[in-house]
């Protein structure tokens, strides 16, 4: 029943520009900007580490982790990119810029266009043999958080599909091109474990229809997954550790505990998926996180997110509320340690103590980082947001 979902930040958002916002039987997600959006890497890096790389941004287009973590080529497992072999490679600037997003040393390469020219699909594939041939991209031969860890995968296989029937080759967008190897990353590294749950959020819907109807005037849309943005924060500041992120230490792996709250939301555009960050939460009513929404979605949609809308983030929403199915395994955006997929909600019969009563119900499901949460802490986290959700008012207490 579950399937897995990217949610590194590259800038992406639904192909018709919608809102990764949750949607029900009584009205559909608001249009979601560029964001699972990536983000390229939504998730910004701890304010005590060193600046992070972006998510899937600006080096991928998203919010950008702790330099410790950037993607570096296989070849070059420190980050390491030789300036001077570098320059002299026999390479378009088109496809330098190309080889410096994804950290790829151009003199590292043989080129396989006329007289030994690099090509960008020779980038590619150099990218695609450190995936697929033992090494992801900053691996190391260190397992700790700063390495990129050591795997020693089978290679990926090299079929002739054409000898099978018909086929066509479609060019991957250079979103998920820059994406692909974070999202690897993120999965084979982190140990995954996702927790699902339901929320009553009857009397939630009829606050936000209400809430539209009263800004209908002002252009304000108010969607779900306002809320759910609302109610994390409070979720947040109750399990501290789910706000954290693992880093390096003299004496081993640390958690840096955030005292801020940076929400990111997967963004489904045409060109792929983003992760827009909405900054201190914890500091906007329902309203102004709404409004944000909107201008980042929008933002998204033509492809006008800069690196910094998409970095800092502490936790991330994927909702595919909009488009339906009942549970999903989204994949956390390093270096946060938990990500929440909310589906479509649905109408259920629910005993109240004398019968059963029609209830618009949500399902959820948390993804977190075993290696910083345990199940418990888990379950009691999802166990509390789901209480949120049912009743708002406790969000303010």
């Amino acid at each position: 029943r579950a399937r897995t979902e990217s949610t590194e930040a590259t800038p992406a958002a639904p192909a018709a520009g919608k809102d990764a916002s949750v949607a029900t039987k009584r009205e559909n997600v608001t249009p979601a900007p560029a964001g699972k959006a990536q983000q390229q890497e939504t998730s910004a890096a701890p304010a005590t580490t060193s600046k992070a790389q972006p998510e899937t941004a600006a080096a991928p287009p998203g919010q950008r982790e702790p330099s410790s973590e950037t993607a570096a080529p296989p070849s070059a497992p420190s980050g390491a990119i030789d300036g001077a072999a570098f320059k002299q490679a026999h390479a378009s600037p088109s496809v330098r810029k190309f080889a410096r997003e994804l950290g790829v040393d151009l003199s590292k390469i043989r080129g396989t266009g006329p007289s030994a020219r690099i090509l960008q699909e020779d980038v590619q594939q150099f990218v695609k043999g450190a995936l697929t041939g033992g090494a992801l991209p900053g691996a190391s031969a260190s397992g700790g958080v700063s390495g990129g860890g050591s795997l020693n995968l089978l290679p990926w296989p090299q079929v002739d599909f054409a000898k099978f029937g018909p086929v066509e080759t479609k060019a991957l967008s250079r979103i998920k091109k820059i994406s692909g190897a974070y999202l690897a990353r993120n999965w084979v590294m982190i140990p995954h474990v996702t927790q699902f749950d339901e929320a009553d959020i009857t009397e939630l819907e009829a606050l936000r229809v209400a809430l539209n109807k009263e800004n209908e005037k002002a252009g304000i849309k108010v969607t779900l997954l306002a809320f759910l943005i609302k109610a994390s924060v409070a979720a947040l500041k109750k399990f501290p550790d789910f706000n954290s992120s693992l880093v390096s230490a003299p004496d081993g792996d640390a958690l840096v505990l955030k005292q801020y709250f940076h929400i990111g939301f997967a963004a489904d555009t045409p060109n792929g998926l983003v992760v827009p960050v909405i900054k201190s939460a914890d500091q906007k009513g329902v309203l102004q996180i709404a409004r944000e929404m909107t201008e980042l979605s929008t933002k998204a949609r033509e492809g006008k997110l800069a690196p910094a809308d998409m970095q800092g983030g502490c936790f991330s929403i994927s909702s595919l509320g909009g488009i339906g199915g009942s549970a999903f395994t989204p994949i956390i955006n390093a270096p946060e340690v938990a990500i929440l997929g909310v589906s479509k909600g649905v109408t259920k019969p629910i005993w109240d103590g004398r019968e059963f009563v029609p209830r618009l119900v949500l399902p959820l499901s948390l993804s977190y980082d075993h290696r910083v949460i345990d199940g418990a802490a888990a379950a009691r986290f999802i166990t509390h947001l789901s209480g949120l959700l049912t009743d708002m008012r406790r969000a303010m207490l």
